[in-house]
């Protein structure tokens, strides 16, 4: 339902909730009672959208309602920023995705007025949950990367810690994913066609930046080299900012996004003289930038476009940060002292070379103060052990795209590898691993390098991904500053993903440990002493039978299949990707499908597995996977021989919203990447803080949630990293594997016979033969195992006592998971940053 749409129903004459009379009336802006937001509601629908209840669109009350919450917003963000004069250090937390979620919704939590929203939107005729509904996710990001970032937004201003996201204001972000004869098709995410109420433009705010052309130095009358850029072309960055409310508190920090724009954006000059496409040629050529996240590397222009919105991002929000330390009145050496400049994964770590700019050729420091100062200020999150992501760029197109950083970036190496020879005199191996430039085929530029050179803190993001990154990809440096180093386990918000996403679970929570688990996960605790009580177990059923009923209805209403909410829900939802191991996890499915067929006797627990994930348009072997999963739900759902034991759903188009109703309905994640693969993964941890039981591989942040939970409260499966390297150093054969194991075999010949392909045997077999050649990814290594636990797992699925007992130990050992601890590990041991508290004008 968009604009245009028939109107909701007139304003109602019903009982409406007044302010007491011995109260006065709050103010129409910023009033929190039901009056004063049914005030505002009908103030804001006539005067930002010129429109009168009885004619209101589900589009005008959206905006009318996010508007009248935005107004609440404001008096708070004006008051944070205000709080952030003087010497007051901020967090500025770069990265290339922000994957925010609705915000409508999240807002009403942070504000705790939902309450008395859900009675302004009555007494008005209007459904407050069609409203949250109607809302466009922004698709600002592609998965776990952008989520953490959105959650440590979250966590930062629920903390009162001052702090800006620094990003790209995507025009069409991730794409949409639509399912058509099984097959992904993506369609263009247009989640700006109407309008964003939560963001203001800042066209105040603007830098600019360069691209191309060439370089001149020459030494000034003082004697100091220095070098002049003489740009090919320049782009503008406009500021978008969003307000982002903590929990309860009245601290609002920014998120701020640019947006490409022209530095002239008409040329009457080539329009008098008739060129027309000439005369708008610039404006189109700059706003490219910004137009599409993540545009396919593939080719050599979406190479370019890729580094040259990493360079336009991080440029505008060096900028700014510079900006903002002239307004305080500080000195550039106070820089650090004042900013803490975080770069999530390598997507920003240009930001070393371009720090080092502005301050030697815009603040005309010499090299060594400009070196002090930015690797005092900038540190570096490293988010994956895959070669293939830690980020290259060929010579050639940084010299012709950024020839001034790329100058920057071999006196950075020079130096450097000039300190690497001092330290280890004639170990030239060691200096050609560490240099910045990769020398071996199209010279490059190491991005992950970069950023680890130029940092003074490194981090991984679980604690077998720090060790393994200190001992594969980064072991070198570590050896030279293992002082940099350091792990910070990531985390999510319980705010979203429980008290939003879950509120019969979070108000059960309330009850039984109080409502400041919130904020202080590790209340949670006092749980345990309860997670046997029969009482307490019931009702957590209830919870999870009322979710699993909410999924049931959006994946009958989004797919056409029918679910029983009474079988077990069997969930993976991530970005598809053949080390996330979907296809394990298919395989197990075509193994039980295979027995019922064949073995009358045999009665599993009813099952329904449910897939959800984006595969990346380029990545066919991840296309093929969504593809089998699709095949086999069309022919398992069908066949009456299996009575509705199992049921195959590939849930379309998963997103933060989306979410809201997959994670409370769990009963079962799917946690099954090869060992040593996952630098840590945020799904595990919202599937099990919503009470679902993992069966996993010790991979990434799993590792810490079993500890967490308790080993008897996780199915544990698999080869552990050593095992896996070990396993590929001996010389992995997969044919073995699939030989020594019936089950597998004829899994993989059903595959092959066409039956889940309308008869087409050769469709599925580039991933079959890929499996059974090389596996990567360790699948029938692993199958076995996983096959064993999955039966462990059916038989504690039929003692509803047990599963629920574990399902609440997982829900009241997940403290350690809440983004607030990792903000806090951040603030004390990387950027030194300490609350602010916030206090309203009375």
């Amino acid at each position: 339902m968009k604009p245009g749409e028939e109107g909701m129903p007139e304003k109602k004459e019903q009982a409406r909730r007044k302010t007491s009379p011995t109260q006065p009336e709050q103010s129409t802006r910023s009033g929190l009672d039901a009056a004063a937001l049914e005030r505002a509601l009908i103030e804001n629908l006539s005067a930002l959208l010129a429109r009168f209840p009885a004619f209101a669109t589900t589009y005008d009350w959206y905006m009318a309602l996010s508007y009248t919450v935005r107004d609440r917003l404001m008096q708070r963000w004006i008051r944070t920023v205000q709080s952030l004069q003087g010497h007051v250090k901020v967090a500025c937390y770069l990265s290339a995705e922000f994957l925010m979620g609705p915000q409508l919704g999240n807002n009403l939590v942070n504000l705790g007025i939902e309450e008395e929203v859900r009675a302004a939107t009555q007494a008005l005729g209007v459904n407050l949950d069609e409203l949250i509904a109607y809302e466009e996710e922004p698709g600002l990001g592609n998965g776990g990367l952008g989520r953490l970032a959105a959650c440590y937004l979250d966590s930062l201003a629920s903390l009162e810690m001052p702090a800006i996201g620094y990003g790209i204001r995507y025009e069409f972000g991730i794409f949409d994913q639509l399912i058509k004869d099984g097959w992904q098709v993506e369609v263009t995410d247009k989640w700006l066609q109407y309008g964003n109420p939560w963001e203001l433009v800042r066209p105040e705010i603007a830098f600019y930046v360069k691209f191309g052309g060439h370089c001149e130095a020459k030494t000034d009358p003082q004697g100091r080299y220095t070098v002049r850029w003489v740009e090919g072309h320049q782009v503008k960055g406009v500021a978008y900012d969003t307000p982002i409310l903590g929990y309860r508190v009245n601290t609002c920090d920014t998120l701020r996004l640019w947006k490409s724009e022209a530095v002239e954006s008409f040329d009457f000059e080539d329009f008098n003289v008739g060129d027309y496409y000439g005369a708008v040629a610039e404006k189109t050529l700059s706003e490219t930038l910004t137009k599409v996240l993540y545009p396919n590397d593939e080719p050599e222009v979406g190479k370019r476009l890729r580094l040259a919105q990493q360079y336009f991002f991080v440029s505008c929000s060096l900028q700014d940060m510079l900006r903002l330390l002239d307004l305080k009145g500080e000195p550039i050496e106070r820089f650090p002292d004042l900013f803490a400049v975080q770069m999530n994964d390598t997507h920003p770590s240009i930001a070393v070379a371009e720090l080092m700019r502005l301050l030697i050729d815009e603040r005309g420091l010499p090299w060594e103060q400009a070196w002090d100062i930015t690797v005092r200020t900038l540190a570096y999150t490293n988010h994956t052990l895959l070669p293939e992501a830690l980020e290259t760029w060929g010579l050639p197109l940084f010299q012709r795209l950024l020839p001034r950083p790329l100058e920057i970036i071999y006196e950075i190496n020079r130096r450097f590898l000039a300190d690497l020879r001092t330290r280890y005199p004639g170990d030239e191996p060691r200096i050609a691993r560490m240099s910045l430039i990769d020398e071996h085929g199209e010279r490059s530029v190491r991005m992950a390098h970069l950023a680890t050179v130029g940092s003074h803190a490194v981090n991984g993001v679980a604690a077998l991904h720090s060790e393994l990154l200190k001992k594969t990809v980064l072991r070198d440096f570590h050896e030279l500053w293992p002082e940099r180093f350091a792990n910070v386990t990531n985390g999510v918000t319980p705010r979203r993903f429980v008290v939003l996403s879950n509120p019969g679970l979070s108000h059960l929570l309330d009850a039984a440990v109080g409502p400041a688990w919130v904020t202080e996960m590790d209340r949670l605790k006092g749980l345990e002493a309860k997670a046997g009580d029969a009482g307490l177990q019931t009702e957590c059923r209830r919870v999870k039978r009322f979710n699993k009923e909410r999924l049931a209805h959006l994946i009958h209403e989004r797919t056409g299949t029918t679910v029983d909410p009474d079988s077990m829900f069997d969930i993976q939802v991530k970005r598809i990707h053949e080390y996330k191991r979907q296809h394990l996890n298919a395989l197990h499915i075509v193994a039980l499908y295979n027995r019922i067929r064949h073995d009358p006797g045999f009665n599993p627990v009813p099952r329904t597995f449910i897939f959800g994930g984006k595969a990346a348009p380029g990545y066919h072997m991840a296309k093929l996977i969504i593809r089998l999963i699709g095949g086999i739900a069309e022919v398992v759902n069908r066949d009456p021989a299996v009575r509705d034991r199992l049921k195959v759903v590939f849930f379309p188009n998963f997103n933060v919203k989306n979410a809201h109703f997959v994670y409370p309905a769990a009963d079962l994640s799917e946690q099954i990447s090869t060992a040593g693969k996952e630098a840590s993964g945020t799904g595990n941890m919202k599937f099990s803080m919503n009470g679902a039981l993992t069966i996993g591989t010790l991979d990434g942040a799993n590792v810490e949630i079993r500890e967490e939970v308790g080993a008897e409260n996780f199915f544990l499966f698999g080869l552990t990293a050593e095992e896996v390297l070990a396993l590929k150093a001996r010389g992995y054969d997969p044919r073995g594997y699939y030989e020594g194991n019936a089950e597998l075999r004829e899994a993989i010949a059903l595959i092959e016979s066409g039956v889940f392909s309308r008869g087409d045997r050769g469709l599925f077999a580039p991933l079959t033969s890929a499996l059974l050649a090389r596996d990567e990814y360790l699948v029938f290594a692993d199958f076995g195992a996983y096959a064993e636990r999955q039966r462990e797992v059916d038989a504690a699925y039929r003692d509803p006592a047990r599963w629920a007992r574990m399902s609440i130990l997982n829900v009241a050992r997940m403290g350690k998971f809440s983004s607030d601890r990792s903000i806090r590990e951040y603030a004390e041991r990387i950027w030194g940053l300490s609350p602010v508290p916030v206090k309203l004008e009375a």
